[in-house]
């Protein structure tokens, strides 16, 4: 018993004592922004990088982690159509882009909640014979607005950093 307290008591002066402030700043999130977007999104990994803003032909912004097949992410602002849920929005955009990739396979959709509330899908296709996978995350903006965090990569890949996905789309904040 009396080691138990000792190993509580030093697990807890470990866990607010300055070193680890310091770690927990070292791993520190960054976010991204821009006048061309009206959202802030954080990433918990420096190693997830900006290769593509919105301009007047496109209208996204891109991301990858490292390299595209460990993992890209897309965000979109979509109209949401009058009386349509986010949960219809999110089938119909399934239906519409994701359904004809070679060897797609429909996966689990959920509902989601982060600083904006929504619908999360999952799939799986290939792309020059590589398993491949999807996670898309629709967040209800307004009554009139969708963002659209599209993230695809390896499947193993994808897999592994599924916190870092649930972390980023949790994040995602209008401004």
């Amino acid at each position: 018993m009396r080691l138990a307290i000792t190993f509580l008591g030093l697990f807890f002066l470990a866990a607010v004592s300055p070193s680890a402030t310091h770690l927990r700043a070292q791993v520190q999130e960054h976010s991204y922004s821009s006048a061309k977007v009206n959202y802030v999104v954080d990433f918990p990994s420096a190693t997830w990088r900006l290769i593509d803003e919105p301009d007047e032909i496109h209208q996204h912004a891109e991301f990858v982690y490292g390299d595209r097949n460990d993992g890209y992410l897309r965000i979109r602002k979509e109209v949401l159509e009058e009386g349509l849920t986010v949960d219809e929005f999110a089938r119909r955009d399934q239906d519409q882009k994701e359904r004809f990739r070679p060897g797609y396979v429909d996966g689990k959709g959920e509902p989601f909640t982060g600083r904006l509330a929504g619908r999360t899908i999952s799939y799986e296709f290939t792309q020059a014979g590589k398993p491949m996978a999807g996670r898309s995350y629709y967040l209800q903006g307004d009554s009139h607005t969708v963002y659209v965090l599209r993230f695809t990569g390896m499947r193993d890949k994808l897999l592994r950093i599924r916190n870092q996905t649930d972390l980023i789309a949790r994040s995602f904040r209008l401004k």
